[in-house]
Order: structure tokens, then C-alpha cells, then sequence
């Protein structure tokens, strides 16, 4: 048996080898060799005649065989130890321009953070046409890198009619995105947002502020490697948006993904360049270790 604390009380449930498994391929260890790995722990326990071992004692051990397995596995494994272990919900927000992967990369994070809730932005956007008319706030009712064409007053000739749309876009859908925030807070629901609309500097600071609110942009310096992304997502058959939109587009893209560079560096959000699919996510999780998971995070 497995002894363990939820506030303050304590609970007893069957050592699992396929939750203990399951736990070590979010640390990237293969299906297989962590089943084998799990089924040896058991083994090892039952050998030395423990009946009930607290989890801490059963984490430590694990932690210790693997340093044996691989130092990177361990220290994966204990990075998600501390983020798992932790009482407050945990609020992950990922922004980009448009083709830049922050759908994709929200996906790899919650599932190595075992986090079940995860939304885009665009979502958000959707359930706020449903509510405002276009007459309303017509923005919304455009792409964010087309939403200067619903400007109701043309901006001045010098100014980036781009920005200034996409600013307008972001600011609108930024109240839906801190009214999810505000109730997951409230609710303990952890969850990953990701999207064109997590812009740094347009969701209340009283919000990004806190330690179990984490923010980053990924960004794609190279151009060509840009527009690759969106050949290889227009080739997949669920793909409902042609690529000749976005390479019409693609300059106004461009503009919107060095606006989010510039709000990024003004208000201290990491910028992580969305090469490979491990690195970021990675730099990723070790980041929101800095200021969630200590001690202090478990009551």
C-alpha cells in the first residue's frame, strides 16, 4: 500500500504499477522500459517485505533508480514531482503569431504535466461572437492578422494599420481569457491557454503577477522556417483554412509576430524560439519550476 496526505488527512490506495508507469513517460521514459522499470520497484518492495510505504519514501526510490536509468529521465521525473505535488492550480498561457506552434506546444506541456484542461484562444473568440454582434465589435469577427480591415476609423497613413488592428483584436479577447483564468484560479482548475491573443502586456497584471500564473511567447526567427509550418499544417487533412490565406497574409503575420517579440522583451516574458519540439517544452517546465513547486506551494 501506498501512504499518502491530501490536506492534512491520510489516505491509503494499492501500489500501482501502471500509475507509477505512467508517471515516468512524462519524464520521456519509453511505455515499455517504464512498465519494466515500475514492475521492478514493486518487486524490489515486496522482496524486502514493505507493506506500506509513504509516497515521499516511494518517490525518493524511485528518483535514486533512476540516476542509474539516466540523469535527464530523473531529473525530469523530479521536476514533475514538484509541479504534481502542489496544492494551487497551475495557469499556463502560450502566445504567438499565427503558425508558430503554441497549439501544438500547449498540447506537449499538459500532457507531460498530467494537466487535463486546455483551451485556445480562439475558442475564447468564438464564444464572444456568439454574444457580441459585429456591429458591436467587428474586429473580432476577422483574423487576428486581418483585423484592421474592421477598423471603424482608417488609422493615420504613418501609423501600422496591422498593429493597430491586431491590438484591438487582442484587447477584446482579452477580457474572455482573464474571466477563464479568474475562475480557474478560483475553482483550483489547472490549465493550459494558448493562442494568437496571449499578448504580454493586454491581461491584467494583478493576474500574470502571480507565481502560479506562468506566461511565454514562442517565436520563429527564421521566415522560411515559418512558412514551412504552415505547409506542413495545411497538408493535414483536418486542415479547414487554405495556404494561400496565410502566405496572402504572411507579412502582416510577420508584423504581429515581432510585435509579440517587442511586448515580450517590455514586460519580461520568455521568449523561446520553437525550433524543437523537447527543447521548448523543457525550457518551458523548468521555468514555471522556478516559481511554482516549492514548499511553499503544498499545504
Amino acid at each position: 500500500m501506498v501512504e499518502g496526505q491530501v490536506g492534512g488527512k491520510v489516505y491509503r490506495e494499492p501500489f500501482s504499477k501502471g500509475v507509477l508507469s505512467r508517471s515516468l513517460t512524462r519524464a520521456e521514459m519509453d511505455p515499455d522500459r517504464a512498465y519494466t522499470f515500475a514492475s521492478k520497484i514493486e518487486s524490489d518492495l515486496m522482496e524486502q517485505g514493505v507493506k506500506v510505504i509513504n509516497l515521499d519514501d516511494l518517490i525518493v526510490i524511485v528518483r535514486e533508480k533512476l540516476r542509474g536509468e539516466g540523469g535527464e529521465i530523473a531529473e525530469k521525473y523530479g521536476l514533475w514531482k514538484r509541479i504534481r505535488r502542489c496544492d494551487e492550480p497551475l495557469i499556463i498561457l502560450i502566445g504567438g503569431s499565427s503558425g508558430v506552434g503554441t497549439s501544438s506546444i500547449a498540447f506537449e506541456v499538459a500532457n507531460r504535466l498530467g494537466i487535463r484542461n486546455m483551451i485556445s484562444t480562439d475558442m475564447i473568440r468564438e464564444v464572444m461572437r456568439k454574444i457580441v454582434s459585429k456591429e458591436l465589435l467587428p474586429t473580432i469577427y476577422e483574423s487576428s492578422y486581418t483585423a484592421y480591415r474592421s477598423l471603424r476609423i482608417p488609422p493615420p497613413p504613418e501609423l501600422d494599420e496591422v498593429l493597430i488592428g491586431f491590438r484591438d483584436h487582442v484587447d477584446t479577447v482579452s477580457v474572455g481569457i482573464e474571466a477563464v483564468i479568474e475562475r480557474s484560479l478560483k475553482e483550483g482548475i489547472s490549465i493550459v491557454i494558448e493562442g494568437v491573443h496571449i499578448v504580454p502586456g493586454f491581461i491584467s497584471e494583478d493576474l500574470v503577477k502571480k507565481h502560479n500564473v506562468n506566461m511565454f511567447v514562442l517565436t520563429l526567427q527564421d521566415e522560411e522556417v515559418h512558412k514551412g509550418r504552415f505547409y506542413s499544417r495545411c497538408r493535414q487533412q483536418w486542415a479547414r483554412r487554405p495556404l494561400k490565406r496565410y502566405m496572402n497574409y504572411f507579412g502582416a503575420i510577420r508584423r504581429t509576430h515581432k510585435y509579440f517579440e517587442s511586448q515580450a522583451n517590455k514586460y519580461h516574458v520568455p521568449v523561446i524560439e520553437n525550433i524543437d519540439v523537447t527543447t521548448t517544452i523543457d525550457s518551458i517546465i523548468e521555468t514555471i519550476t522556478k516559481t511554482y513547486g516549492s514548499d511553499d506551494d503544498v499545504k
